[in-house]
């Protein structure tokens, strides 16, 4: 497994991706208009719009603005050997819009996880 990216939820993806390429001298890779993301070699920082909240099955506020990602080889497969491990799952393993199949579920302190294995590029 390995540790992919944190994510923000923002009204604004324009600016703050912006912002983050200034802050960073690294050009986002765009996916939507509601999804970017600022490349590193050690990690990413994806950056997405509220409009795309309710695919997420997460709620933009009270301080849950921010996503744990996770690169696995099988989204089905871990989320197999984690039931019975994982008290709050959020969504299943689905296949989202843009391609990847992901696992969103709440660590102990309600932090949202993702774990998902990429789609066709």
């Amino acid at each position: 497994m390995d540790f992919v990216s944190i994510r923000v939820i923002t009204a604004d993806v324009a600016r703050l991706v912006a912002f983050y390429e200034k802050a960073t001298g690294v050009e986002a890779a765009w996916a939507t208009e509601d999804f970017a993301e600022i490349r590193t070699s050690a990690g990413t920082l994806a950056i997405a719009g509220t409009r795309i909240v309710p695919l997420l099955a997460t709620e933009p506020a009270g301080g849950h603005r921010v996503i744990v990602e996770f690169l696995v080889d099988d989204v089905d497969r871990v989320y197999e050997s984690l039931t019975g491990h994982l008290t709050d799952v959020v969504q299943k393993p689905a296949t989202m819009p843009w391609g990847n199949r992901s696992l969103l579920f709440r660590d102990p302190d309600g932090n949202l996880v993702n774990f998902f294995t990429r789609g066709a590029a």
